[in-house]
């Protein structure tokens, strides 16, 4: 149940209602070009680039998992949490 969730992950009541911010799948991807990657932090082109890179990538070895490539570009969307307060 929900509260048994809350219990175990704090973040699930702070986010889980998502009021921090609504935005569409675009906005998000384009609010991760303002964050440096620590994990990555010598790459030289936008963090939305490598979205775009990594779905592509795998539409071409897999074209026939639509559902696939859809989890290459938003495999990373969670880090524009970083921009509201969360830790990397």
């Amino acid at each position: 149940d929900g509260a048994v969730a809350t219990r175990r992950c704090p973040q699930s009541a702070q986010y889980g209602s998502c009021s921090q911010r609504r935005m569409s799948v675009m906005e998000a991807l384009e609010l991760l070009d303002q964050l440096v990657d620590e994990s990555d932090p010598d790459v030289d082109f936008p963090n939305s680039f490598h979205a775009f890179q990594t779905a592509e990538g795998i539409r071409r070895a897999h074209p026939d998992k639509d559902w696939f490539h859809l989890v290459g570009l938003l495999h990373d969307l969670g880090k524009v949490l970083v921009l509201f307060g969360e830790p990397q």
